[in-house]
């Protein structure tokens, strides 16, 4: 009885037309309270997503929150990992299917949420792969930071994501090139970043726990020119992984 009760309250509470709970009474006042709960969710979802946001603008955002909040109340008391399922929400959000990139942009903020708030971990020094001979450097494999993400985006995502999480003006930016994203947090701060795809290859090899020299192979079956040496570097740099074994 209790948890069937707390299903209605919860239903109620985000959806108006939903009849109010048993036991319930003061229609107003409880209209008072769940106007502040959606209002609380809307402007979580609004910290969460602020690329979305100010790509849609504040009122349609309003609006658009409203109705995703009503259908998916929050599986979690932090707020602050608050729109697990908006990504799929925008994909089928019929206002929005002008804007393709619109769900894989929320993809890679929901990517950039999940790695603020991983554990912390010191990030891989350089100086343990200096002392490795060339043959014991080509068999190492490597321990993924908690924090690191790494995405295949149908479209130009990370730009489109990066123009609007700032605070200059949005230049013209062309949605359609696919673009590979690398999320990761070395210290306090979460980086987002564009990375070709033969360095997609080469992290995703590694994160499935290849050794350096398999991975390299597969980057270079992306393109001749993979550069090891200077991706090593931009790994270490971003702080992609802790650990190797």
């Amino acid at each position: 009885m209790q948890a069937s009760w707390q299903t209605g309250f919860s239903a109620a509470v985000l959806n108006p037309d939903h009849p109010l709970p048993i036991g319930i009474n003061g229609k107003k006042r409880f209209a008072v309270y769940r106007n502040n709960v959606v209002l609380g969710l809307t402007a979580a979802l609004a910290a969460n997503f602020p690329a979305i946001k100010r790509l849609v603008g504040d009122e349609f955002f309003a609006r658009m929150a409203k109705i995703f909040v009503s259908a998916n109340p929050p599986q979690s008391r932090l707020l602050a990992q608050y729109g697990g399922a908006f990504p799929d929400f925008l994909g089928r959000f019929e206002p929005l299917a002008a804007y393709p990139y619109m769900p894989h942009v929320a993809r890679l903020e929901l990517a950039w949420l999940a790695a603020f708030h991983e554990a912390d971990a010191a990030p891989l020094a350089g100086e343990e792969l200096a002392g490795l001979a060339p043959e014991q450097l080509a068999q190492t494999r490597f321990i993924a930071h908690p924090a690191t993400r790494l995405l295949a985006l149908p479209c130009a995502a990370v730009s489109i994501m990066a123009a609007n999480r700032s605070s200059e003006p949005v230049p013209a930016i062309d949605p359609a090139p696919a673009e590979f994203g690398l999320v990761t947090r070395p210290h306090l701060e979460v980086h987002v970043a564009h990375v070709s795809a033969s360095t997609h290859a080469f992290l995703t090899s590694l994160l499935q726990g290849k050794s350096l020299g398999e991975a390299a192979s597969c980057a270079s079956e992306q393109d001749q020119a993979f550069d090891l040496a200077a991706n090593l570097q931009c790994m270490l740099a971003a702080g992609v992984f802790t650990k190797t074994h």
